[in-house]
């Protein structure tokens, strides 16, 4: 099998090769990015079938069914009889980068790599969802048969066979056991408890990735650049950051407290801390807005923000969300792009991947304002927004929505560049909310308004992958969104129909003083994976 390049949504690769019985992970950004990854590690895995054996018994028919089962090399994904261990891990040299304060959440982060290329399986088909049972339901269409979720089953084997590892990982939640119950095993060096354990497709991307990926900070000999990447949490001064050789100016502020320049690919994963980036959500506190009731809700992210980055294998670019600015100037994307660059960089040299020109971190893009006047006045825009005006009437549109205390507006990015224009909000305090009863939103669902304004971008699988992320986005950003509702115009069927093909259902119409909607609503429970 040929060596595969997975595409970490931090901007980060990984090189997959076949080994014996399993795979071989090499992390190919330790020199330009300041990785936690250790240079490799080997995964076990295998497939285990279910073989049929007829033993005769004093039944109706004169015999039964045994099951036996039968491990073969992987090959294809199976829907749950996939079975994978992390066998072993080629750590770095402790001259060069300080060793892992906490090996659990190092391990977690290697697990959760390979899982991302698991669930991606570029080029294979996915297993079948149906389940069939000899004698039950074998007798049905296939199409008709119960469906099962993927899952891939983690064995205590490997490194995985730690005594507190696999409990560590679980209440990390990244693997699940469906024995919740406490056992009755005193010992827990047996392992008891712990045989079956699984991650689930639907499980594992409703994890924030935020959680596993973060980076290490290379030693202060280290051959490797030492600039740390663009920071998204504030880290402590010490004694020891400030530069021994130089005196700081009168009315200055020491170097070590002065902004760091984004000197490698920035967004919802940079770390200058070298700390993951993912925050709880906040506890609910109730307020009132115009006699509505709702939870104070978390600031959005600042103007220019990257808040969401993946990079789409079926379109071989990265997709980001943003969010919208009044800066006069086209805010620098600070993300990943599928732009080929050098995966070298001389040792010492304290450069890095994103300090390098590309067309995507070059301030060539119209400002935001330009864009939407741009987007706004194209007669198939204004069709279904009606915001076709001069400049001004474009620039109040994004104030007021910078202002809104319960949405914020968004940019779509393909490779960082723009291609069209987003309003997430909660539902109950917008407007749509007030045409609903209380049956049919909580207080954390979502929604959201969208147009496409750059026709290179369009097409219904870029459609598809943008709709899909944004959901996505919507589970990640708080676990207590139980659903995303969106109220589309009923004439927009091509709209609709995107929306269905990706999980949402009409439940009924709205009659909007400006127009007829569609209620669109797609929930959690039934949502499976963002369009890959």
């Amino acid at each position: 099998m040929a060596p595969s390049l997975v595409h970490l949504p931090n901007g980060q690769t990984l090189t997959v090769s076949s080994v014996f019985a399993g795979f071989s992970f090499k992390a190919n950004d330790l020199n330009v990015h300041n990785s936690a990854f250790p240079p490799g590690w080997t995964i076990i895995i295998e497939s285990q079938e279910d073989v049929d054996d007829e033993v005769a018994t004093d039944g109706q028919d004169g015999h039964d069914v045994q099951k036996k089962s039968h491990a073969r090399r992987f090959r294809n994904p199976t829907l749950q009889g996939d079975n994978m261990f992390i066998s072993s891990i080629s750590n770095p040299s402790n001259t060069d980068f300080k060793p892992a304060t906490s090996p659990t959440r190092r391990i977690a982060m290697m697990l959760w790599a390979t899982l991302w290329w698991y669930f991606h399986q570029e080029g294979k088909p996915k297993p079948n969802p149906h389940i069939t049972t000899r004698g039950v339901n074998d007798h049905i269409p296939e199409d008709g048969r119960p469906k099962g979720d993927w899952r891939i089953n983690i064995k205590r084997e490997g490194i995985f066979k730690g005594r507190h590892l696999l409990p560590k990982l679980e209440r990390m939640g990244i693997i699940t056991s469906e024995d919740s119950c406490v056992g009755e095993t005193i010992d827990d060096r047996t392992g008891e408890g712990w045989t079956r354990m699984f991650v689930s497709q639907r499980g594992f991307w409703l994890i924030d990735p935020r959680i596993f990926l973060f980076t290490l900070s290379p030693t202060t000999h280290s051959p490797f650049p030492g600039a740390s990447p663009y920071t998204s949490r504030p880290g402590s001064p010490n004694r020891d950051s400030f530069p021994p050789s130089r005196s700081d100016a009168p009315g200055e502020l020491p170097q070590a407290l002065t902004a760091p320049q984004a000197q490698s690919p920035g967004g919802p994963f940079a770390s200058g801390s070298h700390l993951p980036t993912y925050y709880p959500p906040p506890p609910t506190i109730f307020t009132m807005t115009n006699n509505i009731r709702h939870p104070i809700r978390q600031k959005p992210p600042a103007q220019g923000e990257t808040f969401y980055t993946r990079y789409i294998h079926s379109v071989g670019q990265f997709l980001s969300f943003r969010v919208a600015s009044l800066s006069h100037k086209s805010p620098t994307h600070r993300g990943p792009v599928s732009d080929s660059t050098p995966t070298f960089l001389p040792p010492g040299s304290g450069v890095t991947q994103g300090s390098l020109p590309s067309i995507a971190n070059m301030a060539i893009n119209p400002c935001d304002t330009d864009l939407l006047h741009t987007w706004m006045n194209d007669p198939r825009v204004n069709a279904l927004f009606g915001m076709a005006g001069p400049r001004s009437l474009q620039e109040k549109m994004l104030r007021d929505a910078l202002n809104t205390k319960h949405s914020f507006p968004v940019i779509g990015c393909w490779d960082g560049r723009p291609f069209g224009y987003f309003e997430l909000y909660w539902v109950k305090e917008d407007r749509l909310g007030g045409y609903l009863s209380s049956h049919d939103y909580a207080d954390w669902d979502r929604g959201f308004h969208a147009l496409v304004g750059e026709q290179e971008f369009r097409g219904p699988h870029r459609v598809k992958v943008w709709m899909s992320a944004l959901v996505h986005w919507c589970w990640l950003a708080d676990p207590r969104t139980e659903r995303v509702l969106l109220e589309p115009r009923v004439d927009n069927k091509k709209f609709i129909g995107y929306l269905q093909d990706v999980g949402f259902y009409k439940e009924r119409e709205i009659s909007f003083p400006h127009k007829q909607a569609a209620l669109m609503k797609i929930r959690r429970e039934g949502w499976e994976a963002p369009v890959l």
